[in-house]
């Protein structure tokens, strides 16, 4: 990244990370088609050679230290393509980073260069939302927070690295923070951020020639043609990190006119300095010095560009021939294995390196031009279909909201949505489709739907499906829990063998954010925790986590297992399962049959139960929810919630070596009453025939890296169930669905 006499960097090689990677998931020498056969704004060429160049870095790994910048800019390329079609062994490859890495930024707390990885970080907890992915980043930003750095920006000055006093930095350090700042709902991050990009725009940016100097050293110099000394690679830098800013910035922030008003100045300048050959040179003002391509910072000029055209910063027609030219010089630059060549090592001469040169940022910058460049792409093919819509989603409440699911009327076959420019997986289910995103309280969102081919991978993240080899059970999961209920055949067998006549809701609780039903199924050594979770909660014929009846007399009434199912959905967002339930006695010739329907969305510890009862007898009935806290099953633990809140939350007393649990019912209807007995306690509400029933069931543990106490779980299942009872407000175009 830094120029020849720039900065002298002390080498920490790890060159094993990536080694694994690659090993781990079989990657080979790939040939790049689109390298030999040319390159245009084609999508699948575009991909194909972006898998090319990732499979290339994955196979042929880096030697830097696996936390350092230039693995931090790496990384952010590889979870750009990681979102694209075919991504997903990219993403897995970035997981095993982390875990290698224990989640922690580089070892110095206060230079930028350091936080660059952080990203990665931030982006893999936003799909996976386990908080150890985050928490070393952040105990990392709270102490700079604590003790911010005084020292001045002047490069001279001792200390001045513990600031932004260099332009590369504002790509290292900014997009970490803002993205920390989402991840936790936490403003003092967005707030650091914001302070200290204008501190150093203030102090290094040129406003007459719209770049940026690369530290306080090169005031004063000159170019041989007398120009000022602006480097290509900086400025990219500069670049890329503005628009992985304003990715995350706040619609309604008060600074964000300033850095799409920076962006813009920026684009035009750049666009005014492409060499011919629709590259750019390592001296912006002075390219006839610097004849040698450079490919790292021509990268994060592609990608900046692109970006702006699909985010609506940049005309179209004007700038996307630009754009087109770069790529295809890019992609140019490519060897037929894949190699990205005619990067600048880090402090080499600017005007004498090896045309063969790769280093992992210059692969960062390509793959993360060519996400962008693939949209582009998307958007201009023969398959590419107008906008169909627009989707205006608001939080009404004053409650931070993660993976809300925003599900909308929608009749074709096909749909990609689009958050503030960027691709977000969506489910299309009995005509309708379904997307999930944040919200900060009382935040309001647009997201953009077109019926074309998604632009991302639907990596399945709610599965569910039925298991005659285990006696009929039904089982579903998602990224955070699992569970299961029981059919006929386990109802229906011999006696003294594991008969079981019980409409309970049964839990397993996790600790990977994978699915692992099929493979517990398959081990039939699910009892025991391998390192991905157990099944220790013990329902029998109680009530379990969930499980209804009918309170009438004075007692409950319950159903035989369920006498059909069926899968409506397995992911990638919500699995649905549909059951009924044979009519069964609830006393003075009452009589009640049952058709649920449950479902499971991806980043909940809650289910969603809807039943619709047919009722003969009577004109209506009084379903009872239960959740079983007895020390029978030693569910018996800490117990708060009732009618008045529209929950109970349990935590079960720790069970070792399988710590606590968690369970909770949620009835956010009208008129919730509660009733117990000697094993459970209820939420109630009449039910009429014919008319949806709905609640919610869930779970949580204390091993999952979630919930660490009781006080949590409790935390978690208010807030859920105030959410319940004030969804988004969603309106499709002008209307609401």
């Amino acid at each position: 990244m830094k120029m020849s006499s720039l900065v002298n960097r002390v080498g920490f090689f790890s060159g094993n990370l990536f080694l694994m990677m690659s090993m781990a998931y079989g990657l080979g020498s790939p040939v790049c088609p689109a390298a030999e056969s040319g390159a245009g704004l084609d999508s699948k060429s575009v991909l194909a050679t972006m898998h090319a160049v990732a499979d290339w870095q994955l196979a042929n790994p880096s030697r830097h230290r696996p936390t350092d910048w230039t693995q931090g800019a790496g990384y952010a390329g590889m979870m750009a393509v990681a979102e694209l079609p075919d991504g997903q062994k990219y993403e897995a490859a970035m997981l095993a980073m982390g875990k290698t890495n224990k989640w922690n930024p580089g070892p110095r707390r206060y230079h930028a260069d350091d936080h660059a990885v952080g990203m990665a970080y931030c982006e893999l907890f936003f799909k996976h939302k386990s908080p150890g992915m985050i928490k070393p980043l952040q105990a990392c930003f709270d102490e700079i927070l604590a003790k911010p750095s005084k020292a001045s920006l002047d490069f001279k000055s001792p200390g001045n690295q513990n600031r932004w006093s260099w332009c590369d930095a504002l790509f290292m350090s900014p997009p970490a923070w803002l993205r920390l700042s989402v991840a936790t709902g936490d403003r003092k991050y967005l707030d650091f951020m914001n302070s200290e990009w204008w501190a150093t725009t203030d102090y290094l940016y040129d406003k007459e020639e719209q770049l940026y100097f690369r530290d306080s050293t090169y005031f004063k110099k000159r170019e041989a043609n007398g120009k000022k000394v602006f480097w290509g690679r900086g400025n990219g830098w500069v670049m890329g990190g503005l628009c992985r800013v304003l990715q995350y910035l706040p619609k309604d922030h008060p600074d964000r006119p300033r850095y799409e008003t920076l962006y813009k100045d920026m684009a035009a300048k750049i666009l005014s300095v492409q060499q011919p050959d629709g590259l750019w040179r390592a001296s912006l003002l002075d390219p006839a010095s610097y004849p040698l391509k450079e490919t790292s910072s021509s990268g994060f000029f592609c990608f900046a560009l692109a970006w702006g055209i699909n985010n609506g910063f940049l005309d179209r027609a004007a700038s996307l021939p630009a754009v087109e030219k770069a790529w295809a010089a890019l992609v140019g630059c490519v060897a037929p294995d894949g190699k990205l060549t005619h990067v600048q090592p880090i402090g080499a001469d600017p005007k004498k390196f090896d045309p063969g040169a790769t280093e992992v940022y210059g692969v960062g910058a390509f793959l993360l031009a060519g996400t962008e460049v693939y949209k582009l792409a998307q958007a201009s093919g023969p398959v590419a279909e107008p906008v169909a819509t627009t989707v205006a989603v608001e939080n009404p409440s004053d409650l931070p909201r993660s993976q809300e699911t925003i599900e909308i009327p929608w009749t074709a076959a096909t749909a990609s949505v689009m958050e503030e420019g960027a691709a977000i997986p969506c489910q299309i289910f009995e005509e309708k489709l379904l997307f999930q995103a944040d919200f900060k309280p009382r935040q309001a969102k647009t997201f953009k739907i077109t019926a074309t081919a998604p632009l991302v991978p639907h990596a399945i993240r709610a599965h569910g499906r039925h298991v005659p080899e285990r006696m009929d059970d039904y089982a579903w999961e998602n990224d955070r829990i699992a569970f299961r209920v029981y059919g006929p055949a386990l109802m229906e067998s011999a006696p003294g063998g594991e008969g079981l006549i019980s409409s309970s809701v049964d839990v397993w609780v996790k600790r990977t954010r994978n699915l692992v039903i099929d493979k517990w199924y398959k081990s039939k050594a699910y009892h025991q925790d391998h390192g991905e979770g157990l099944d220790n909660y013990k329902c029998g014929t109680g009530r379990g986590c969930g499980g209804i009846g009918v309170w009438a007399d004075g007692k409950l009434h319950v159903s035989a297992n369920w006498a059909t199912q069926k899968t409506l959905a397995t992911g990638p967002i919500r699995t649905v399962a549909e059951f009924t339930y044979a009519p069964w006695d609830c006393g003075k010739g009452v009589k009640i049959s049952e058709t649920r329907r449950v479902s499971l969305d991806a980043g909940s510890n809650l289910s969603k139960f809807e039943s619709v009862f047919g009722i003969t007898g009577a004109d209506s009935a009084v379903i009872a929810v239960g959740l079983d806290v007895s020390k029978v099953h030693k569910h018996a633990g800490t117990l708060t919630g009732g009618a008045a809140d529209g929950f109970y939350a349990n935590w079960e007393a720790e069970q070792k070596p399988n710590g606590s649990i968690g369970t909770a019912i949620v009835l956010a209807g009208e008129k919730v009453g509660e009733s117990r007995d000697d094993s459970h306690v209820f939420l109630t509400a009449p039910a009429k025939a014919a008319t949806p029933f709905v609640w919610y069931a869930g779970a949580g543990w204390s091993r999952s890296g979630d919930f660490a106490d009781a006080k949590a779980w409790e935390a978690y299942t208010r807030h859920a169930a105030a959410c319940f009872r004030e969804p988004l407000k969603i309106t499709v175009g002008n209307r609401n669905p």
